[in-house]
């Protein structure tokens, strides 16, 4: 018998300070017709105690040789161990300091099926494959030594019969004798107790398939390899411009890997109307074509893939050395198009579909936690954009994820650190090109991504309710800034600050008190102050959001409505509400290009134009924004337009800015 480790030793072998002589025929199994070996051969290392005759017994100066060849002198000092080593269930041998074999007993013989003469000068590491690792022969030398109390491993060993054992090889130095002693455990049937404990803790019962256990130590296992082989192959087969043929991977191993994560389309509801008892065949049904589509892609391309069952109707293939996205796109399909082949399940004849994240990176840097975070994003994706289908992992789409999650969960505290600031643009007379107001536009500072825009956080703000608190600052800030340059320019007419309502501040919050407190508390005006509305916000009130509305007007709050035009309007419920204001939305007015050779559109002067008319028939003025060229100012004054909004008359600046504006102002405006 011979461990199943072959080719040279390691150089820790030779660098141990013990004389290892060459393993040659004598060193096998049996004898050899080459170099015979039995208790004669006065050569071969602790022959004298194999022996067992009289010479054997004579033999005083060998470490154990009394004891080992049973010295009748020997037995009159010290009980017979002779006869308890022989008959011992353990397989044993006596080595002496260089670990070569002095005695065995029949144990050991029968375990190794041979007799045990043959045994007799053979080293331990030899029969039991020590030296096939630098750190269990530097162990086993550290024993043999008297530098180490005791040595254990377990080996994989094969028979002489073709058969494969387990065995637990132990190595304790002698007392009193320069010797060790060996013992050989066969732990077979445990090893095989524990594969089966281990394959039931591994495997889902439902579908045979590896659990989440499983697929998890594969996946480390997969990406601490191909780590290990970027770095090993990198150095050696680099591509470099004098070789350009050679793959940065040895063996096949492309460095990458690729994982498809698939959730079922609708599966709890094949659970409550169907039973939990069909749902667990259609999930192991699905399970044998995953199986099918991942072998067929393996086959063909590099190798096996491993499909697993995370958990619920959740499974994964995952694709070791993966060569490219191209690869993973044609297993996603292949695997959507067999899903949606019917089910026959006892009786019951199903049809379902599956969403699926693919992504597919270089194994290096790559993390399993990484990895499954990409593949999670990447299904939630699929599912979003309509069910029964494949999306692959965007980094850029990715980042802007992330990004919101960042301000989502730093939204709240930026608003009690006051990280906003306002800008205000300007408000200008269609008629004489005059200020007559503003609009307060928030923008957050933020520490990392720098000025944000209002689209990128309203949002969110909305979505938490944090868009109360904020709503608030901004109008208390608005109106101490038009009170500000109210007193600043006393013989100028006050500028109007108008600023955006959402829906949830009249929902969440008592606004008609929060005005009253904040115009009381700034000193503004009530006729100074534009709340703007959606369209889509006011045209629906009812309730409460329309008290309010009717509160804020009889307070003398003016109230608008933004983006005019692009809702479903009901132009009878408008002359209902008490709005001053019409806004109308910029997609309109950006078809009145006259220069840059840019044709006005028809239609969109003729909607204007109805819509200035009819809002002037409502007793209501109408502002146009997005005014960014002159020809479009013209059009608008032409057609009535009371107010216009854009980049042809400002940006939105600081109010600063709209203080410069307003001292050169004519007075009496």
């Amino acid at each position: 018998m011979s461990g199943t480790s072959e080719g040279p030793r390691p150089a820790a072998v030779a660098a141990a300070g013990i004389a290892r002589p060459p393993v040659t025929e004598r060193h096998t199994f049996g004898r050899t017709a080459a170099e015979p070996l039995d208790g004669r051969d006065a050569h071969a290392p602790g022959a004298a105690y194999a022996a067992g005759g009289t010479h054997a017994a004579g033999g005083a100066h060998a470490p154990g040789g009394a004891q080992a060849a049973g010295d009748t002198h020997a037995a009159d000092d010290a009980p017979d161990f002779r006869g308890a080593f022989r008959a011992a269930e353990l397989a044993m041998a006596v080595l002496d300091h260089e670990g070569a074999v002095v005695s065995v007993n029949d144990a050991l013989a029968v375990l190794l099926d041979t007799e045990p003469a043959a045994l007799t000068g053979r080293f331990a590491a030899d029969l039991v494959d020590l030296a096939s690792d630098s750190r269990t022969w530097d162990a086993y030398s550290a024993v043999l030594e008297r530098r180490r109390a005791r040595f254990r491993c377990t080996r994989r060993l094969k028979h002489p019969d073709g058969r494969t054992l387990w065995a637990e090889v132990t190595v304790v130095p002698v007392p009193e004798s320069r010797g060790a002693l060996l013992s050989i455990a066969d732990i077979s049937d445990r090893r095989e107790l524990q594969a089966r404990l281990r394959h039931l803790q591994m495997h889902d019962p439902v579908t045979r398939l590896p659990n989440r256990t499983l697929f998890f130590e594969r996946l480390s296992s997969a990406l601490e390899a191909s780590t290990y082989d970027g770095v090993t192959y990198g150095v050696t087969y680099g591509v470099s411009p004098a070789h350009p043929d050679r793959r940065p991977y040895g063996d096949g191993r492309t460095g990458r890997i690729g994982l498809c994560y698939l959730d079922l389309d609708g599966f709890k509801a094949v659970n409550d109307t169907l039973g939990h008892r069909t749902g667990d065949r259609l999930l192991a049904a699905v399970a044998t074509r995953l199986t099918e589509c991942a072998d067929q892609d393996g086959y063909t391309r590099s190798g096996g893939h491993l499909v697993a069952r995370l958990g619920g109707d959740e499974f994964a293939i995952l694709v070791e050395d993966s060569t490219g996205t191209e690869q993973l796109a044609d297993l996603a399909r292949s695997v959507l198009t067999a899903l949606q082949r019917p089910f026959d399940l006892a009786g019951q004849r199903l049809s379902v579909s599956a969403s699926i994240g693919v992504v597919e990176r270089a194994a290096e840097g790559t993390t399993p936690t990484g990895l499954m975070q990409a593949a999670d994003t990447t299904l939630y994706w699929a599912k979003a954009d309509g069910k029964a289908r494949w999306t692959l992992f965007d980094p850029e789409r990715n980042a802007h994820r992330m990004t919101r999650q960042a301000l989502t969960s730093t939204l709240r505290p930026a608003v009690e650190r006051e990280e906003f600031v306002l800008q205000y643009q300007p408000l200008v007379g269609m008629a004489d090109g005059v200020v007559r107001g503003v609009e307060a536009l928030v923008r957050w500072n933020h520490p990392q991504f720098g000025t944000l825009a209002p689209n990128r956080f309203i949002g969110i703000a909305e979505e938490d309710g944090s868009i109360v608190q904020l709503g608030r600052w901004v109008l208390r800030t608005a109106c101490r800034q038009a009170r500000r340059w109210q007193v600043d320019h006393p013989h100028t007419r006050p500028l109007f600050v108008s600023v955006n309502v959402a829906v949830r501040q009249v929902w969440d919050s008592d606004l008609v008190a929060d005005v009253a407190e904040i115009l009381a508390e700034t000193g503004l005006a009530p006729q100074l102050l534009q709340l703007e509305l959606t369209e889509s916000a006011v045209m629906g009130s009812a309730g409460r959001p329309l008290q309010a509305l009717q509160a804020l007007s009889d307070m003398g709050v003016r109230i608008a409505i933004d983006d005019f035009g692009t809702g479903y309007s009901n132009l009878a419920y408008l002359s209902r509400l008490p709005v001053s204001v019409l806004k109308l939305d910029g997609s309109f007015v950006r078809g009145f290009r006259y220069d840059e050779g840019v044709h006005p559109s028809p239609a969109d002067e003729t909607i204007v134009e109805t819509l200035i008319q009819l809002a002037h028939r409502l007793g209501l003025t109408v502002t146009a924004e997005c005014v960014e060229t002159s020809g479009q100012a013209a059009r608008l004054q032409r057609i009535g337009c009371d107010t216009g909004q854009g980049w042809l008359f400002s940006r939105p600046v600081a109010p600063e800015r709209i203080a410069e504006m307003v001292a050169v102002s004519p007075s009496g405006m």
